[in-house]
């Protein structure tokens, strides 16, 4: 009896074991193995001519000329030590930069190095946090979407996008939000041509928070700051710094150092009423000062979509509106020209579905907002060419 019960036991071992390794076997290691739209881009080809984005320039980077601690950081080392130390450590995120060139490539291979390791967050996924996005121009000149990286480690070096339709066109590629850079490079075939475009000049800057700086869009394309500038086709500065865009004096001292076409200043998300009151008239009149034909935009803050139900929330979004209200007024009544104003009750829409967590945008929030900032910057624009003529 013992004999049998040991041989079944065995037996039932056997089958327990060789049918884990069966199904190790057949149980697919990613979900790329079921559907291949969601399968890791395939490494870079062999004998690609590779162009070091650095050796021509990337829009959103502030102040080029001035010494940095890491060529992709937003701003310059002079700030080390002068803005708070958070603004500090966060501009050391890539948001908002991007690169333009064109080729007839029929593929578009990208390698570049993460400085850290933590690819995604709970709420935005590692092709926001850390991934490098493409655009192209149709042929019709409009920005079209193209591919994304789907970032697995730091150091990244794949196939970004292959059969092309073929012909030159101009690309743009967009740089991680929520995560600095060591180094860039676009690869393609070396018998294609390849010619980088230098940034533009007089960018759209804003100054914000978490929001602005890419929370928590699918891609770096998707922030609003993205959408606009491709609709205006124009240059953009980023600079949102999660949970400290407070309207600090020190950060205005490089929004005036930039040769902008018009400034957003969108840091009420970060603020409540009372330093709002505090800080909104000196910013604004600190860039008035050096700028003084320069538009400016402020706008509301956001509410957050869930506040409808939570009343402390929704009382705290109607202060922050009623200070930044007075302060509008009150820059008004001293003569400040080329002041717009952008309410924020309806930046996220009125369905309460454009945020990914009541606070940070969703790509539907990002696209929502990008409809209501559009037409203010439309006349703020039009506003700078009429003094600068």
């Amino acid at each position: 009896m013992r004999t049998q019960q040991t041989r079944l036991a065995l037996c039932a071992l056997a089958i327990l074991f060789g049918g884990m390794a069966f199904a190790e076997d057949k149980k697919p290691n990613k979900i790329g193995n079921l559907d291949p739209e969601m399968a890791d881009r395939k490494q870079a080809d062999d004998g690609l001519a590779w162009y070091p984005v650095r050796d021509w320039g990337v829009e959103g980077r502030i102040l080029p000329d001035q010494p940095r601690a890491s060529w992709f950081d937003r701003f310059p080392k002079s700030a080390d030590g002068h803005v708070t130390k958070n603004v500090w450590n966060l501009s050391r995120h890539s948001a908002g930069m991007m690169a333009r060139f064109q080729t007839d490539a029929t593929a578009i291979h990208v390698h570049y190095m993460l400085t850290s390791g933590n690819l995604a967050m709970p709420h935005m996924p590692a092709t926001g946090v850390s991934g490098v996005d493409l655009y192209a121009r149709d042929d019709e000149g409009t920005w079209r979407w193209v591919q994304v990286t789907r970032p697995s480690k730091q150091e990244m070096k794949v196939e970004l996008v292959t059969g092309l339709k073929p012909g030159m066109r101009e690309y743009a590629v967009y740089l991680p939000l929520y995560n600095g850079v060591e180094f860039l490079s676009l690869g393609v075939a070396a018998e294609s041509h390849f010619e980088p475009l230098p940034p533009r000049d007089q960018p759209i800057v804003f100054y914000g928070t978490s929001i602005t700086h890419g929370a928590c869009a699918s891609r770096p394309g998707m922030v609003h700051t993205a959408i606009l500038g491709r609709q205006f086709d124009m240059p953009v500065v980023n600079l949102g710094f999660s949970g400290n865009g407070k309207m600090d004096a020190e950060v205005g001292e490089y929004l005036i150092q930039i040769d902008a076409a018009v400034y957003v200043i969108d840091c009420l998300p970060n603020m409540n009423a009372g330093l709002v009151s505090e800080r909104c008239v000196p910013l604004v009149q600190q860039i008035r000062a050096a700028k003084p034909d320069t538009p400016i935009v402020l706008v509301e803050d956001r509410r957050n979509t869930n506040s409808w139900i939570l009343p402390n929330r929704d009382a705290h979004h109607t202060a922050n509106h009623e200070a930044l209200q007075t302060a509008f007024k009150a820059l008004r009544d001293q003569g400040v020209e080329g002041l717009y104003y952008i309410e924020g009750d309806h930046l996220y829409g009125d369905d309460s579905d454009g945020a990914t967590d009541g606070s940070h945008a969703s790509d539907l929030g990002f696209m929502r907002q990008a409809e209501v900032f559009a037409p203010v910057l439309k006349e703020a624009l039009g506003f700078r060419e009429a003094t600068t003529r």
